[in-house]
């Protein structure tokens, strides 16, 4: 499987960005997908994931309120809408595929499959 995030780039304390993850490789609806960041220095965090149905999504509380993952199944596609940006949003960001079909997954550990990452800077 391949992992393709797209539409990092810089922005203004406040403003919004959207992210795309495209997935190359099959049964991409059987699998929950994840965002995880990491900024300068720091570990790769968890930010929020979405079930393979779209039936529920996840976030870390940092982002909650301000961050919405989707996705579009018929595209392969994997979205994160980020809103009222903050520079501590400030990371590379990446997008993964949980280890199997059909789990909830809300650890890096649940998954092994991961994009190249996209860098979002947000400036005070």
């Amino acid at each position: 499987v391949q992992l393709q995030a797209s539409g990092g780039g810089l922005v203004q304390a406040g403003g919004s960005l959207r992210l795309a993850c495209s997935v190359r490789g099959r049964a991409f609806s059987e699998y929950t997908m994840g965002w995880f960041r990491q900024a300068p220095g720091k570990e790769r965090e968890f930010v929020g994931s979405i079930k393979w149905d779209s039936a529920d999504t996840y976030y870390v509380t940092a982002v909650k309120g301000r961050f919405t993952i989707s996705r579009d199944n018929a595209k392969n596609t994997l979205y994160l809408q980020m809103d009222s940006l903050k520079p501590a949003d400030t990371a590379v960001y990446y997008c993964a595929r949980a280890r199997t079909p059909n789990m909830i997954a809300t650890d890096i550990a649940d998954f092994a499959s991961w994009g190249q990452g996209t860098l979002v800077t947000v400036s005070s």
